[in-house]
């Protein structure tokens, strides 16, 4: 139903157009996987996979895991490969593993990178000598503009109501600035949890959806049940806007704020000097027991298997699609 052609390879011929968003702690080697092999890219943070400093990098021992099995997949599946990969790098100064994963990325030739936190050349051009993309998620224009003239290949505009870290723009906003001045691939992220948004944001401009929160919900993910359940349980007016947590501004579940012995409405501001991806990121209670959520789970009606999701989104878009031509000719 798309001509993705004008994309680059790693980002054409999805079964969906879409990027499963890399999550903190939840995205593990299984969910990955099960994304891949659904038909749209899965991805991870380099620093969800945890080791002492003496230990052999667990990323190393990730990477390899994920590419075999796909390798596999693909050699039983001819007829469907599975969709490519993506490794998420917080590019910012706490972050003291970078330069090592960055090398480890290299080694496997990871075919895409999604940078965060921070543009910064070196990244992009690691990407590029390993043959992958670089995409850089941005909040605003003016980050998305300094992405691109620092090497990025596209952008994923991060709008309002996203999982996790995100901007107070309307996507219809941020993708229209952006789209004044780049035609290259670019993504939308921002409460897409349906067949019928993934083409509302193409309809906008955007070549891909990125979407997080509803894998939350799924089997494969490394996420307690709690955490599960509230995703279904919860709608949009059960999402807090904070920057108590990590020091930026992003979207939580009420729920779990409350579970803290916190008072969702009345959060004090946080401080971005708090923000650290360094060793003892795992130690603040944010990461623990809040739990990151974007605005649209109430599409989230259980929780199963990735697959089913994959195919419940392909189902409502091809209906979107039928219905839309319908009205519109």
């Amino acid at each position: 139903m798309s001509n993705d052609q004008h994309l680059p390879p790693q980002l054409r011929g999805l079964r969906l157009p879409v990027v499963g968003s890399p999550l903190f702690i939840i995205s593990v080697p299984a969910l990955v996987i099960a994304q891949c092999k659904a038909g749209i890219v899965g991805s991870f943070p380099a620093l969800n996979a945890r080791e002492g400093a003496d230990e052999h990098p667990l990323l190393d021992t990730w990477l390899t895991q994920i590419t075999e099995e796909l390798d596999r997949h693909n050699q039983e599946n001819p007829d469907s490969p599975a969709a490519p990969f993506a490794v998420n790098q917080i590019v910012h100064r706490s972050n003291t593993r970078l330069e090592r994963d960055i090398d480890i990325c290299v080694r496997h030739k990871v075919p895409i990178w999604i940078t965060s936190l921070g543009a910064r050349v070196e990244v992009n051009e690691a990407a590029h000598a390993a043959g992958g993309i670089a995409l850089h998620d941005v909040i605003n224009n003016r980050f998305a503009k300094k992405a691109i003239e620092k090497g990025a290949d596209g952008l994923i505009a991060v709008a309002a109501g996203a999982g996790g870290h995100a901007g107070p723009q309307s996507p219809f906003a941020l993708v229209q600035e952006i789209r004044e001045w780049f035609d290259g691939p670019l993504l939308l992220s921002g409460s897409i949890a349906t067949g019928d948004s993934i083409l509302a944001a193409q309809a906008m401009g955007a070549d891909l959806a990125y979407i997080g929160t509803p894998f939350i919900a799924t089997d494969e993910a490394n996420a307690v049940q709690g955490y599960k359940d509230m995703i279904v349980e919860s709608g949009a007016e059960d999402i807090v806007y904070s920057s108590l947590f990590t020091g930026v501004w992003g979207n939580y579940l009420k729920g779990s704020i409350e579970n803290a012995g916190m008072d969702p409405d009345n959060l004090p501001a946080g401080d971005l000097k708090t923000m650290d991806f360094g060793e003892n990121r795992d130690k603040p209670k944010a990461w623990k027991t809040i739990w990151g959520s974007g605005q649209g789970i109430g599409a989230v009606k259980s929780v199963g298997p990735t697959a089913d999701l994959v195919a419940r989104l392909q189902a409502e878009y091809k209906a979107a699609f039928a219905r839309l031509k319908d009205r519109v000719g």
